[in-house]
């Protein structure tokens, strides 16, 4: 097999190794596979170092969030994503098409594009949206209610809610950085799944950062589940939201359509 036909089996058994344990064996195994080959260039490092490229290049479609320009997904997906609504000044999809585009949206296509719209509200990658909803699905009730009051339980969505942050994203980052507690633990896990009667709070050294300051002057509105105590700069989670205080602009029926196909 020539450095080329590697590369092409590279390419092709990445889109397959999902998972990274199996990626690493397959990626330690390819200097064996090299060896005895005639020398040429690349060399047989080389083509490793082309692997972990690929394989870096394919771990960002599989494993992360979207990281690409927020606007134009707002605009394409047809919801502000951030809550403000500037992201729908132009209210037509991007490109140069976008404001003529008439495309006939099959069902499967609705129930994609909620189904986008949710998970990139919350900004979580397609593995943990899933598990989320085969959690919620295995919950007594209307499954699609369940799904969206979880996603409203998660430790980054109501730090946001809170309004310790401006976004979703930055409130995400509060949590990976260690600035905030539970019940006066510190938790640093996004998905934290907080529940009725938790309190979530900042630690001692966080209260005076200049970025919570700002969004907490900025914040116009506390859900009514949530209650927030300023002097000590903690907000409790009362109870679970009901249907009528989630997004009204997600229809969750064709989410659970999309996953039960």
């Amino acid at each position: 097999m020539d450095i080329m036909s590697m590369e092409r089996l590279c390419v092709t058994l990445t889109d397959f190794v999902a998972d990274r344990t199996a990626a690493d064996f397959f990626l330690s195994d390819i200097p064996a596979r090299l060896a005895g080959m005639p020398t040429t260039k690349p060399s047989a490092s080389g083509t490793v170092k082309i692997y972990e490229k690929i394989l870096h290049r394919r771990s960002k479609t599989y494993m992360s969030r979207y990281t690409g320009p927020k606007f134009k997904l707002s605009r394409r997906l047809g919801i502000s994503l951030s809550g403000t609504g500037k992201e729908l000044k132009r209210p037509f999809p991007p490109g140069q098409h976008g404001p003529g585009q008439r495309r006939k949206v099959s069902g499967y296509g609705i129930q994609l594009q909620e189904k986008q719209k949710l998970r990139h509200m919350y900004g979580l990658n397609e593995k943990q949206f899933r598990n989320l909803f085969v959690k919620a699905s295995k919950l007594p009730g209307i499954s699609g209610e369940n799904f969206m009051v979880l996603l409203e339980s998660r430790l980054d969505n109501l730090v946001y809610r809170l309004g310790f942050a401006n976004s979703r994203a930055g409130a995400r980052q509060l949590v990976s950085h260690g600035h905030v507690t539970v019940n006066g633990h510190k938790v640093n896990i996004a998905s934290y799944i907080v529940k009725p009667g938790d309190v979530i709070g900042l630690r001692e050294r966080s209260r005076n950062l200049a970025s919570i300051k700002d969004a907490l002057a900025n914040r116009n509105f506390l859900p009514n589940y949530l209650e927030f105590n300023e002097q000590a700069m903690e907000g409790k989670y009362v109870r679970l939201p009901e249907r009528s205080e989630l997004p009204a602009e997600i229809d969750e029926k064709q989410i659970v359509e999309f996953y039960s196909r």
